[in-house]
């Protein structure tokens, strides 16, 4: 399974990095492939570490003005030109999404996954692993969408709010009858 995941390239401590890191080696264990934005520095390194130590692949999507910051090495390496394109490219190439810790741009990539899910161009499925309840602001926030109004499909058909990895993989593997 090609898993995208979308996260920091911030240096974060311990309490982020090793549920990171655990999904990884979930990842790599499993003969999996991560796709991620490339970038070999912050909490994306730990990631990619990881699943490479544990015999994964590595498809990274980069873009032009990071790509001093890509990863070498990898399986397959491709650089977008913008982050339009990157986003595009990362969920073509995925079997199904995880959207790990981050900022801005980590929410502006989930947003974007779970708007093409809400309007029915596509089904890939999506997890938020909500690290140390990093998440339970949105997840509250969605929670609030959802009760007055402002999503047409239950939220439990857009997203599946996993606390700790082995609930990630395992969904995920369910989802697509690896189970």
């Amino acid at each position: 399974m090609n898993i995208c995941v979308f996260l920091s390239a911030a240096d974060l401590d311990d309490r982020y990095t090793r549920p990171a890191r655990e999904f990884a080696e979930l990842i790599g264990k499993g003969g999996h492939t991560l796709v991620w934005g490339g970038s070999d520095v912050g909490l994306m390194k730990v990631v990619a570490d990881g699943v490479q130590e544990a015999g994964g692949r590595l498809l990274g999507v980069s873009v032009q003005f990071l790509a001093a910051k890509a990863r070498t090495g990898t399986d397959e390496m491709v650089v977008a030109r913008d982050l339009a394109e990157r986003k595009r490219i990362l969920l073509e190439k995925a079997d199904a999404v995880v959207i790990m810790v981050g900022g801005t741009g980590t929410l502006d990539e989930a947003t974007e996954i779970l708007e093409l899910k809400k309007h029915g161009h596509t089904d890939k499925p999506v997890v938020l692993l909500n690290t140390a309840g990093f998440y339970d602001g949105l997840k509250e926030q969605f929670h609030r969408m959802e009760s007055e109004g402002f999503l047409p499909r239950p939220l439990t058909e857009l997203v599946f709010f996993a606390q700790e990895p082995v609930g990630a993989m395992a969904y995920l593997e369910e989802c697509q009858g690896m189970e």
